[in-house]
C-alpha cells in the first residue's frame, strides 16, 4: 500500500498487521457500544474481522491463500491460524491458571451437574442436526460442518473432516461400489470424493461459526437482565457454592522471573504435548487438541502451586492481560478468513440451521440448569459458555459477572463437551453417511 506519491509505503507483513491493528481499534469500539445495557465486548473484535474478511478479501484459487481485493497483496493463511492458535493457547490457559487453584475441589461438588448439562447441550445439538438431515433435507457432512460452527468446536471440525476417511476410503462400499459400475482408480476416487466433502464440512463451520459465536456472547449478556438478576447477590452465590478454599503454601518459592512466564511457558509446553496425544477410538482417533491440552496442563499445575521450591502461579495481571489479548488474536484469526468464506457460501437455509444448533441447545440447556439442577445463575452460565465451547463468551461473562469464579464452571464442563461433540460428528458422520450424488458422483 502506497500513499501520498509513495511517501507512505507498507507492504508484506507490515501491511498484515496494519490491517490487524485497525480490526483492533475499531472492533473494541463496535464492542463498547452498549444497547439498553447489552454490549459485543470483545466480540466486536470479531464482528469486525469478520467485515474486514468479507469486504476485503475473497479466497483464493487454492485453500490455503487469501487475496487481498485491494492492493493485490497475497497473505498466507496459515499467518492467520497461527494468529489464532496463539491466542486460543493464550486466553485458555490464562482460564486454566485462574480456576486452578480452586477447580478440583469446586469439581467435587459439581461435577455431576455440569457434566449432565454438557452432554444435553450436545445431545440436543447432535439431535438438532439429525432433524436438519432427516426433515430438512440438508446432507450430513453439511449438517456437521454447520454442527461444529454452531457450538464453535474445531476439535468437531478436525474430527469430522478425519472420519470422511474412513467412511469413503479406497476400500469403503461407495468407493468400491461406485468404481464398480464406472470404472476409474479407486484410490484416485476416494481422494477427490473425501475432498469435496471435507469442503463441504469447512463450508458448514464457517457459515455457522459467526452465530454460534455472537449468539452466546449477547445469551449471556441478556438472560440476566431479562431475569433481572442481582449481580452482586448472585456473585456472592457462586463464590460461595463454587470456590473452594485453595491452600495456600507456607514455603519459600523461588521465582523464575517478576511475572511468572517462565511457568506460564512450562505449562504451554506441557500442554501441546498433552494434547498432541491420539487415543484409538472407532474408525478414527480422539485428542484434547491444544486447547483442551493446554487447558488440563495450566489447571493441574495451578492446583499444585509450585514445582519443587519453583513458583508456577504466574502474577494474576499477566493472567487477566494474556486472557484478553489471546481472546482478541483468537478472535481476529478466525474472523478474518470466516469472512471471507461466508461471503462467498453463504446460504440462508444453513445460516437458519446454524442457529437452530446454537439456540436449542442453549436454551434448554440453560432451563435445565435452572430448573432441574438448581444452580444459580452464574454457575449456569458459566456452564453453558463450557458445554457450548465457547471461548469468547467466557471473556464475556467474565466481564458480566465482575468476578473470575465463572471460569470454574466453565473448566468443569468443557472437557466433557469437548468429548461428546467429537463422538457426535463421528457418530452422524458414520450411522447417516450421503451418499456420493451430494458430491456430482
Amino acid at each position: 500500500m502506497s500513499l501520498f506519491g509513495g511517501l507512505v509505503s507498507i507492504t508484506g507483513i507490515s501491511f498484515l498487521m496494519f490491517i490487524i491493528f485497525i480490526i483492533v481499534a475499531a472492533g473494541y469500539a463496535l464492542g463498547h457500544i452498549s444497547i439498553k445495557g447489552v454490549s459485543l465486548g470483545t466480540a466486536g473484535v470479531f464482528v469486525m474481522a469478520l467485515i474486514v474478511g468479507a469486504i476485503f478479501f475473497k479466497a483464493g484459487e487454492t485453500p490455503d491463500v487469501l487475496q487481498t481485493v485491494i492492493y493485490s497483496t497475497t497473505f498466507s493463511k496459515s499467518f492467520l491460524k497461527i494468529i489464532e492458535n496463539l491466542g486460543l493457547m493464550l486466553f485458555v490457559t490464562s482460564v486454566g491458571f485462574i480456576a486452578g487453584p480452586n477447580f478440583f475441589s469446586s469439581l467435587k461438588k459439581n461435577f455431576k451437574s455440569y457434566a449432565l448439562l454438557s452432554l444435553i447441550i450436545i445431545i440436543l445439538g447432535g439431535l438438532t442436526a439429525l432433524v436438519c438431515i432427516k426433515v430438512f433435507g440438508c446432507g450430513t457432512a453439511m449438517a456437521v460442518g454447520i454442527l461444529s460452527g454452531a457450538l464453535t468446536s474445531t476439535p468437531a471440525f478436525s474430527s469430522a473432516k478425519d472420519t470422511l476417511s474412513s467412511v469413503y476410503g479406497e476400500s469403503s462400499s461407495f468407493i468400491t461400489d461406485y468404481v464398480a459400475q464406472n470404472g476409474g482408480d479407486a484410490a484416485e476416487v476416494s481422494k477427490n470424493v473425501i475432498s469435496q466433502f471435507e469442503d463441504i464440512v469447512t463450508v458448514g463451520h464457517g457459515i455457522a461459526y459467526l452465530f454460534g459465536v455472537v449468539g452466546v456472547v449477547l445469551f449471556v449478556q441478556i438472560i440476566p437482565k431479562i431475569l433481572k438478576a442481582d449481580v452482586v447477590e448472585e456473585r456472592k452465590k457462586i463464590s460461595a457454592i463454587d470456590t473452594g478454599a485453595a491452600k495456600e503454601n507456607t514455603r519459600k518459592l523461588v521465582n523464575m522471573d517478576s511475572f511468572g512466564l517462565c511457568a506460564f511457558g512450562l505449562a504451554l509446553v506441557v500442554g501441546i504435548l498433552v494434547g498432541g496425544i491420539k487415543i484409538p477410538l472407532g474408525a478414527s482417533t480422539f485428542s484434547l487438541g491444544t486447547t483442551g491440552g493446554c487447558l488440563l496442563s495450566s489447571l493441574v499445575i495451578a492446583h499444585f502451586g509450585h514445582f519443587g521450591p519453583m513458583n508456577m502461579r504466574p502474577e494474576k495481571r499477566v493472567l487477566e492481560v494474556f486472557r484478553e489479548f489471546g481472546l482478541m488474536c483468537f478472535l481476529i484469526g478466525a474472523g478474518i478468513p470466516g469472512g471471507a468464506s461466508f461471503v462467498q457460501y453463504f446460504h440462508a437455509s444453513y445460516f437458519f440451521y446454524g442457529a437452530l444448533m446454537t439456540l436449542i441447545p442453549m436454551i434448554v440447556g440453560f432451563i435445565v440448569a435452572s430448573k432441574v439442577m438448581k444452580l444459580p445463575l452464574f454457575n449456569n452460565l458459566g456452564g453453558i459458555t463450557g458445554g457450548m465451547t465457547s471461548t469468547p463468551a467466557l471473556g464475556t461473562l467474565i466481564s458480566v459477572a465482575g468476578t473470575d469464579d465463572v471460569a470454574n464452571a466453565y473448566a468443569a464442563a468443557y472437557p466433557i463437551a469437548l468429548i461428546a461433540v467429537v463422538l457426535v460428528s463421528q457418530f452422524l458422520i458414520t450411522i447417516f453417511p450421503d451418499g456420493l450424488n451430494v458430491v456430482g458422483l
